[in-house]
């Protein structure tokens, strides 16, 4: 069964970092290319990274530009995210994908995916 399951959300102070996780099983994950996306309440779910499969190319939303990073470890069937100097407007539902698409113009579309996790809320608030 194929399962893509996030941790490591929780309440964190404006400024502060988190270390999202997204543990992938019943595939291998060096198969898949994989992206970050958040949904904020009464909006629609927006991208915020991708990774190629190897890990050698990312790329970013402009709106995390410079606070969040993307990395896998496909040893581990681990992707990660990692977000420091978080802001209020951070706030949102944060779920990983998995995709088999290789045209990276497709990639910050929500369609182009193939498996999401249930998400890991984060919370930014003082």
């Amino acid at each position: 069964q194929v399962q893509l399951v996030e941790s490591g959300g929780g309440l964190v102070q404006p400024g502060g970092s988190l270390r999202l996780s997204c543990a992938a099983s019943g595939f291998t994950l060096d198969e898949y290319a994989m992206g970050w996306f958040r949904q904020a309440p009464g909006k629609e779910r927006e991208f915020v990274a991708r990774i190629n499969r190897s890990g050698g190319v990312t790329d970013t939303a402009d709106s995390v530009k410079g606070r969040f990073t993307i990395s896998r470890d496909n040893a581990k069937n681990t992707l990660y995210r990692q977000m420091n100097n978080l802001k209020s407007e951070d706030t949102a539902l944060y779920y990983c994908a998995a995709t088999v698409v290789y045209n990276d113009r497709l990639l910050p579309r929500t369609y182009a995916y193939d498996y999401w996790g249930q998400g890991t809320q984060v919370t930014v608030s003082s």
